[in-house]
């Protein structure tokens, strides 16, 4: 306890709860967030430009398309990252590695390029006051990425006297 492999599992297991919680959240409390994805895709609280206006998605199916993809890819993220908590509490190093990269990295494309990139810069989400989300999507993409980088730190072995 208190070595590498106990921060690893305890971070999977914090983001397994806290991407579990945001899939929860996002079912249960649909209309919340899918008037976030329809006014970012609408692209309707930014500046306006005539050339930047033609990627707006105006279509409610569409968006509304995008936003069960976004809540699917939030399961989906859970789901591993839950897998790969419960093969560290296992101790299956090499499964609960994998696992959790394969989850963390899922989180990094949701929020680095699916709301930094695609939401902050292609829809132009930066520029609205009300529904502008880059700072909780940094927040996570920071999250995933620290624990991705902690979790392939070497490890130190053990020395026998």
């Amino acid at each position: 306890m208190g070595g590498l492999r106990f921060a690893v599992t305890v971070l999977t297991g914090m983001t397994a709860l806290q991407m579990a919680l945001i899939a929860f959240g996002n079912i249960t409390d649909f209309g919340t967030n899918q008037a976030f994805v329809q006014h970012v895709l609408a692209m309707d609280t930014t500046f306006r430009s005539p050339d930047m206006m033609w990627r707006a998605i105006t279509s409610p199916g569409l968006q509304n398309t995008a936003y069960v993809v976004i809540i699917t890819w939030e399961v989906l993220t859970a789901v591993v990252l839950i897998a790969a908590f419960v093969a560290w509490l296992r101790g299956s190093v090499s499964a609960g590695r994998t696992l959790s990269t394969l989850g963390w990295v899922m989180w990094v494309l949701l929020f680095g390029v699916g709301f930094l990139a695609i939401g902050g810069e292609w829809f132009q989400m930066w520029q609205s006051e009300k529904w502008n989300g880059l700072q909780p999507a940094l927040q996570n993409f920071l999250i995933a990425t620290v624990a991705l980088v902690v979790a392939h730190l070497p490890e130190k072995q053990a020395v026998s006297r």
